[in-house]
């Protein structure tokens, strides 16, 4: 199984149905041999369309307008057969005459031999043209299977039959529409399924773990239980519209024998399905399956069914005697189409034989790597760097005394943002471990995460070449370093609020949004006090050193060397302490603090 997102264990069992063979774009060439889409419903008898065509009889060359027309439906499609062989390949090509409605499919490698839809938009009449091939036989039936919605549509609804000039007429019963295969019968379940045997006689998953699911309705209930050579399923949960399980080779989304429970009408519908690499699921027949059950009650789905452990023969259905992960996923389900699940899927821990000694055993919707990779992202762009920009800005005047041969505050600083960019790149290296290569399902966060570790290490490479104090190449890269930062700050922000969202996490909303404005708040806010605060100090400073020239302008000789002699930081607080009087009358009294406070400057005036 492929699992979507940037971690090693994130699966997302993309259930999602549409139109014919389960494609609303139209491309239904899986579809082009027996014309039946894929959606497990029994189709319907009477056609609401029909098709036409502009003449009834052809040459080879010859280009015929053909139309299918009716009530509203969304997709279709359309082929011409040798009316003596309804089930070999198509016949000729098409030419569109809308390329905004109708597209040309390869089916049986002949190429534009048949007619779909291009999107679930509605339409009610479709034209184009047949091109009759020189090799054409001597009759050509149009067929043409409709879809309304997604459990209603027609199968190869019969058009009329053209035929060459100077051949027999054509002769057929009257055509029927092809149906699907008698349904096997579904009873009703009349109590909720019992857990006391699980571990003994059952195989059980249960989330969480131990929960019973005859008391708690948010229990996810999944038992096996073997009876000779079948094993008896069981599967409940709260749900809306579907739930589904899954057995899989590996933790990746692919080559997988699944089954769906399905809420229609009041009704559940059991499907057996498979998935194929990252593609909708494909729904297979029902054959397979017997003794299925349903039961619906307070918001509660239950279904279950028996199958045999092996199934020589049967396409897409696994040996039940070997060991598989085992993927539980629930979602919504509209008018018996069922959508992406809401939430990361229950995984089981390792791989498990459901046939063979009973366990009780839980899993997880999301995967310990995935959440070690968020944890120290967020631990590195939320504290650490945080914590270093403010030292950096903020802190230089306090931690000035040299700890190491460099100044406090830079120490502190360095080792901070060396700890970030450590942590960073531990993150970075997370999900490539889970995924086994470049997630494409992930959104914009892995790009985002992809530049932020980029930056951070021309961080690191910058300040290894940072240059003297005095060289005028500093300013160069003091703005550079703050700028690559400061982008770099912002980005790994914007990338956790986008990987916050991802279902490998599971994080519960709306509080984990809540909680990481709170965060960023929090160091801005904190920021804008300190910058505040910062601004009104050198505000101070200003005025003291206005105060200090004009002292100076209106001193003799002999008290401007007195004060100039007199320290920077002692002459502050001497200014100060005798609240900076500018008045000439003040000046000696000044002078004379200040001759006291240091006599030997006096003597050498002296």
């Amino acid at each position: 199984m492929a699992v979507p997102g940037f971690t090693l264990g994130a699966f997302i069992l993309l259930l999602l149905v549409s139109s014919v063979a389960n494609y609303p774009n139209g491309k239904v060439t899986k579809s082009c041999r027996g014309m039946i889409p894929e959606h497990g419903h029994t189709p319907q008898s009477d056609p609401t369309c029909r098709i036409s065509v502009s003449q009834m009889t052809f040459r080879p060359g010859d280009q015929i307008k053909v139309a299918l027309s009716g009530p509203p439906f969304k997709g279709f499609l359309l082929e011409a057969r040798d009316a003596e062989n309804l089930s070999g390949p198509p016949i000729g090509s098409f030419t569109l005459i809308d390329s905004q409605v109708s597209q040309l499919l390869t089916c049986e490698d002949i190429q534009g031999s048949a007619v779909s839809h291009t999107s679930p938009s509605k339409k009610t009449e479709i034209k184009v043209y047949w091109n009759a091939p020189s090799s054409a036989p001597n009759h050509i039936k149009f067929l043409a299977t409709v879809v309304e919605k997604y459990k209603i549509y027609w199968v190869k609804i019969p058009g009329p039959i053209i035929s060459q000039p100077n051949v027999l007429p054509f002769t057929t019963p009257k055509a029927t529409i092809a149906s699907m295969p008698t349904l096997p019968p579904v009873s009703h379940l009349t109590k909720s399924f019992n857990a006391s045997d699980c571990g003994n006689k059952k195989f059980c998953i249960r989330h969480p773990l131990n929960c019973d699911p005859e008391k708690e309705l948010a229990c996810v209930f999944l038992s096996f239980t073997r009876d000779a050579k079948s094993v008896m399923v069981e599967m409940r949960g709260p749900s809306k519209g579907y739930l589904s399980f899954a057995f899989s080779h590996d933790r990746w989304m692919g080559d997988d024998d699944a089954y769906v429970c399905i809420l229609e009408d009041q009704t559940v519908h059991i499907q057996p399905s498979h998935l194929t690499g990252r593609s909708h699921p494909v729904m297979d027949s029902r054959d397979p399956l017997e003794d299925m059950a349903w039961r619906l009650a307070d918001g509660v789905l239950q279904c279950s069914f028996r199958r045999n452990i092996t199934l020589p023969g049967v396409k897409n259905r696994f040996d039940l005697n070997a060991s598989y992960y085992i993927f539980l996923a629930d979602g919504a389900a509209d008018d018996g189409r069922i959508h992406k699940h809401s939430r990361q899927p229950l995984i089981t821990y390792e791989k498990y034989n459901v046939t063979g000694y009973p366990e009780n055993i839980g899993g997880s919707h999301s995967l310990l790597l995935l959440k070690v990779h968020g944890a120290l992202m967020f631990v590195a762009w939320m504290t650490t760097v945080s914590i270093g920009v403010l030292i950096a800005r903020f802190f230089k005047p306090v931690w000035s005394k040299a700890l190491f041969g460099d100044a406090a505050w830079f120490q502190v600083h360095r080792m901070l943002m060396l700890t970030t960019s450590a942590l960073t790149f531990i993150a970075f290296l997370l999900p490539f471990i889970y995924r086994g290569g470049w997630n494409w399902h992930a959104g914009y966060h892995p790009y985002l995460g992809c530049i932020v570790m980029i930056l951070a290490v021309l961080q690191l490479l910058s300040a290894a070449f940072r240059p003297p104090l005095h060289d005028p190449r500093r300013q160069m890269f003091n703005w550079t370093h703050w700028s690559m930062g400061t982008a770099a700050r912002i980005i790994a922000v914007a990338a956790m609020f986008l990987g916050m969202d991802l279902p490998g996490l599971n994080l519960p909303g709306p509080w984990k949004t809540y909680a990481m404005i709170g965060f960023v708040a929090w160091h801005v806010g904190t920021e804008i006090v300190l910058e505040v605060h910062t601004y009104r100090l050198s505000r101070k400073v200003e005025i003291l050193d206005d105060d200090r020239i004009q002292i100076l302008q209106s001193f003799t000789a002999a008290e401007a060397e007195i004060f100039q002699n007199i320290p920077g930081q002692q002459r502050s607080s001497f200014l100060l302490e005798n609240n900076c009087p500018l008045q000439t009358t003040h000046l000696r009294l000044m002078l004379s603090r200040a001759i006291q406070r240091f006599p030997k400057r006096k003597q050498t005036i002296h």
